[in-house]
């Protein structure tokens, strides 16, 4: 079957990674958008921002010459909250932090994961590059939320 893209593959083994991930155990990982009101209060989204947009961008261009294979890169938004029952916003803050630190540790190379980098494979290499952080006071408590970028770089 031909690929035109590694983005299925790419979101697919980061799920799996992020879901794996000891730093992570307890939090909810979803892929995409939530489909129920969800009570859990720690967790990360995969591919869903909720403020909308796109779940991935994506370029591609000629390697070299001769169009055999092609380089594509693209980057793919996340987003990890953190509620709380109170109103005290500093918890929220630091603990949506490490729940980013814990999503950027996942994907460093270890000798017990020497491949997540390339998303096991998927891609030739993966990085978190860029965040936002937001902060509210809710009826069910302070909120903060932290969106988060991982770009790749694949070849196809």
């Amino acid at each position: 079957m031909a690929t035109t893209s590694r983005v299925p593959a790419a979101v697919d083994a980061l799920l799996a990674i992020l879901r794996a991930a000891p730093g992570l155990d307890g939090v909810l990982v979803l892929d995409g958008p939530p489909t129920v009101n969800l009570t859990q209060r720690e967790r990360v989204y995969v591919g869903w921002l909720p403020e909308g947009g796109p779940a991935v961008t994506l370029t591609q261009d000629f390697n070299a010459a001769g169009a055999r294979t092609r380089d594509e890169n693209f980057s793919i938004v996340g987003y990890a909250e953190v509620w709380s029952g109170g109103t005290d916003m500093q918890p929220m803050r630091s603990r949506v932090f490490e729940l980013v630190a814990e999503i950027e540790t996942a994907l460093r190379a270890t000798d017990a994961a020497p491949e997540a980098p390339t998303l096991n494979g998927a891609v030739l290499w993966s990085h978190l590059t860029a965040g936002d952080l937001f902060q509210d006071q809710t009826t069910d408590g302070a909120r903060a939320g932290l969106n988060f970028t991982i770009t790749c770089r694949a070849r196809i």
